[in-house]
C-alpha cells in the first residue's frame, strides 16, 4: 500500500500560522515515512517549493526551499509523464475537477497509492480505488 501526499499536506509543516494543521502533518508525514508508504510526485515538489517560498506568512529561505525538496527527493518520487497530463485533462473533464487536482490524482493512481491525503478534494470520496483522505477533518 502506498499513501500519496498533495502539496498542502507538505506545506503546511512549516506554516507556523495553522499550528493544529502542522502538527497534524508532521504526524502523518512521520507514521507513513516509518511505514514505507509516502509517495510524491514531481508535481508536488515544484508546487510545493513556490508555496514554500513565496505564499507562507513565514516563508522558507530559498535555501531551506531546496533543502526540503532534497530531503523530500529521497521519498518515491512519480515523474510527470505524457500519458499522466491527458488523464489528467480527461479526468477533469470527466469529474469537474481543476486540471492540477487531476493530475495530482493520476499521478497518485499510476503510484499504486490506495490513499491520497490533500484538502483540495471530497473526504472519503474513493477514485478507481484510490481513497481520499482529509487529514485535517
Amino acid at each position: 500500500m502506498r499513501s500519496f501526499f498533495d502539496t498542502n499536506v507538505l506545506v503546511y509543516l512549516f506554516d507556523t500560522d495553522a499550528p493544529e494543521k502542522q502538527e497534524k502533518s508532521r504526524i502523518l508525514l512521520e507514521n507513513e515515512t516509518q511505514s514505507g508508504r509516502l509517495v510524491i510526485s514531481t508535481q508536488v515538489l515544484q508546487e510545493f517549493y513556490v508555496t514554500a517560498t513565496r505564499k507562507l506568512a513565514e516563508p522558507l529561505s530559498a535555501k531551506e526551499g531546496e533543502e526540503t525538496i532534497r530531503h523530500l527527493s529521497t521519498f518515491p518520487v512519480i515523474r510527470i509523464e505524457v500519458e499522466h497530463i491527458l488523464g489528467a485533462v480527461q479526468r477533469s473533464q470527466d469529474l469537474g475537477f481543476s486540471f492540477w487536482d487531476a493530475l495530482i490524482v493520476e499521478t497518485a493512481l499510476s503510484s499504486g497509492s490506495t490513499v491520497l491525503y490533500t484538502e483540495d478534494l471530497q473526504h472519503g470520496q474513493i477514485i478507481e480505488g484510490l481513497e481520499i483522505i482529509n487529514p485535517f477533518v
